[in-house]
């Protein structure tokens, strides 16, 4: 049963096409951006900007699409920001999107494999009774992170015209923001010349971001001695061991599994070891600043002290900052941007849910380089999972928000 609006209709088509497109980033890899796949789908939406009329439009050497939308009258430069990875989570990179026309219960991902979204372990579901919901197959994330984002810019893009008058409009698609908002670093302020922007990244309908993490990832390199077990004693230091040692002095209850709201984590999220060396690598997040930098300096000195208590042991801690709080960056002077995110909201009638994001986005770089960049709702849930969904209603709302905020309404 077809129960889609037209406008719902285009946005459903336009975001099957863009998750169909594989764009998973890779971790593992050196270059931006760091993978193929990211080329692809950067340049489908490079034709696609060509094809609506936007002009200037750029792919860069690291796969940054900008574009730019000519002023048809008075008004600020304001730039619109997504990111075209999607995140891997050792699930398939293939998205197999499904419309269910949601009636209460539970979803069926797919049958063959018993996989289910429960109501019972999901009671957000139960907002979207009597709605169309995109859902996966089970076997990959959606992708609506951070492709419902990428939809409702392009279809405002799309549906913009020129009858009202607007200012200059900016679009920056990056790559790699899954993996450390490695592509956003990239961006040529010279095409992003903008008063202030927004990332279109955020959960459900009516979520509005100004606060995110500080955010470091730490890395523990322990390089031990080897030795054949007939003469170990004495002579082997097992870097293992080492870092097993490290990790049990580590705050159990400070990972997480057992904070929320504000509170902040450290998080041992990988360890690779073998008889001579091991590596551990730990994410800092704390919305605080001083507890952000209370948390880097004590894995400095538990790896001082771990040092000095095996000194045939050679230990390092490498820390490095990877985003910042944008509210910390916020000012009287820059709040415009958030002051008008607001007051369209209140026109259009959305509610509005500001969080204190436990995790980043590109903003949090952006805003932090000069350009306030608050982040609000694209209208999808449980992001980076098999359960991730995107109600169509919501995607229709973050589309008329985006296209509302471009025309200056």
């Amino acid at each position: 049963m077809n129960t889609l609006t037209p406008i719902q209709q285009r946005l459903t088509d336009r975001f099957f096409r863009y998750v169909r497109t594989e764009s998973q980033s890779d971790a593992r890899a050196t270059t931006v951006p760091s993978t193929e796949s990211q080329w692809t789908f950067a340049r489908l939406l490079v034709d696609e900007l060509s094809t609506a009329g936007a002009t200037d439009v750029h792919l860069s050497d690291t796969c940054v699409v900008t574009a730019k939308i000519p002023g048809t009258g008075d008004g600020p430069a304001i730039g619109f920001c997504s990111h075209l990875d999607t995140v891997d989570v050792n699930l398939s990179p293939t998205v197999n999107p499904q419309l269910t026309h949601y009636e209460g219960g539970d979803i069926c991902l797919n049958a063959e494999l018993d996989l289910w979204l429960r109501a019972a372990d999901h009671p957000e579901l139960a907002a979207y009774e009597g709605q169309p919901v995109v859902h996966t197959d089970g076997t990959s994330v959606l992708g609506a992170d951070d492709k419902a984002g990428v939809t409702a810019i392009m279809e405002a893009v799309t549906e913009l015209g020129g009858q009202t008058p607007h200012g200059d409009i900016y679009i920056a698609f990056v790559p790699d923001e899954e993996i450390g908002l490695r592509g956003v670093r990239t961006i040529d302020f010279d095409r992003f010349p903008v008063d202030y922007a927004y990332t279109v990244d955020g959960g459900e309908l009516g979520e509005v971001v100004e606060t995110t993490f500080n955010a470091a990832t730490a890395t523990i390199t322990i390089a031990g001695v080897s030795a054949h077990p007939m003469n170990a004693k004495g002579n082997l230091v097992n870097p293992i061991t080492l870092a097993m040692e490290f990790a049990n002095q580590l705050d159990a209850q400070e990972t997480p599994e057992h904070t929320e709201g504000r509170e902040g984590f450290i998080w041992l999220n990988h360890i690779d070891g073998n008889q001579s060396t091991c590596t551990m690598q730990l994410s800092i997040r704390d919305h605080d600043r001083e507890g952000y930098e209370e948390k880097k300096q004590r894995l400095r000195t538990l790896a001082d002290d771990l040092a000095a208590a095996n000194p045939r042991a050679t230990i390092t801690c490498d820390i490095v900052d990877v985003y910042a709080n944008i509210s910390d960056a916020k000012t009287p002077e820059n709040s415009v941007g958030s002051e008008r995110l607001h007051a369209t909201m209140r026109r259009l009638g959305i509610e509005i849910k500001e969080i204190d994001m436990r995790g980043g986005t590109d903003g949090s770089w952006l805003s932090n380089q000069g350009v306030y960049t608050p982040n609000y709702f694209t209208g999808a849930h449980n992001f980076h999972s098999i359960y991730e969904f995107l109600p169509v209603p919501s995607l229709e709302r973050c589309y008329e928000l985006t296209l509302a905020l471009m025309r200056g309404e």
